[in-house]
């Protein structure tokens, strides 16, 4: 496909030696001899980012992991806006970091039987896939069917053992041993959809409340970042009906 690195394992692109105009068209050769429905190429460095739209709660955490990533340059993906049910301080950091970067901020509270799913869905239409960064809310199935892209989504591992309010302070109450965190495509099932990517990490008798909350709390925004690098870089194939392939 492309020059691999031995010791990365990652593909590098060369456009001196592969232009890039040349690889759809080897690209569209190959899918027509194996009757392949369609071909994707994208080469994150040269192609058009993927324009996301992020969805969070009250917890910054993965928010602000992705916003730091995206400035860096660490992620291929354009944060067209976040949208969340929290209404957040105009002088919070989150706040001030989107003022500079001019990433529109959309407080949506849902109310008794309306959550809102019109507006959001308007405010979607030119994106290419979603990420909930740790977004309290379900999104209905006629509202997955409407978006009709892919959502993603992370949660920590300490489900469905340690339900409702402080799954951590239940978890670390408990002395569990292994915590971890699971990145996955969103479906109408909660949490059952096609897993992109998980983490695990030990705790022990020597971590407090602070630290095995800062442990899970890294899992999740690494496993996250991780999955969308692997989404955007066309590595994460569906395989069966509720299985992924990451190459």
């Amino acid at each position: 496909m492309a020059f691999m690195s031995s010791i990365a394992h990652e593909f590098v692109f060369d456009p001196f030696k592969w232009p890039r105009e040349q690889i759809d068209e080897d690209f569209q050769k190959i899918a027509e001899k194996f009757n392949a429905m369609k071909s994707v190429v994208r080469v994150p460095d040269l192609d058009l980012k993927y324009k996301i739209a992020v969805f969070a709660s009250k917890q910054d955490h993965c928010l602000v992991d992705l916003l730091h990533s995206w400035q860096d340059g660490k992620l291929p993906v354009d944060i067209t806006r976040v949208i969340s049910n929290h209404d957040r301080h105009p002088d919070s950091h989150v706040m001030r970091f989107l003022e500079r970067q001019r990433i529109p901020y959309h407080y949506l509270k849902p109310v008794a039987g309306n959550k809102k799913e019109e507006e959001i869905l308007d405010l979607v239409q030119d994106t290419d896939f979603l990420v909930l960064a740790r977004y309290m809310q379900i999104l209905s199935g006629d509202f997955l069917k409407k978006y009709g892209k892919d959502v993603i989504n992370i949660h920590h591992g300490l489900l469905p053992s340690f339900k409702g309010g402080n799954p951590s302070r239940q978890a670390f109450d408990c002395g569990v041993k292994m915590i971890g965190a699971t990145t996955h495509f969103v479906t109408e099932e909660l949490d059952a959809g096609p897993i992109i990517e998980q983490m695990v990490e030990r705790v022990s008798h020597r971590d407090n409340l602070r630290s095995f909350v800062q442990k899970s709390e890294n899992l999740e925004k690494q496993c996250l970042s991780k999955a969308i690098k692997y989404y955007c870089e066309l590595r994460v194939l569906p395989y069966l009906d509720n299985k992924t392939v990451v190459f």
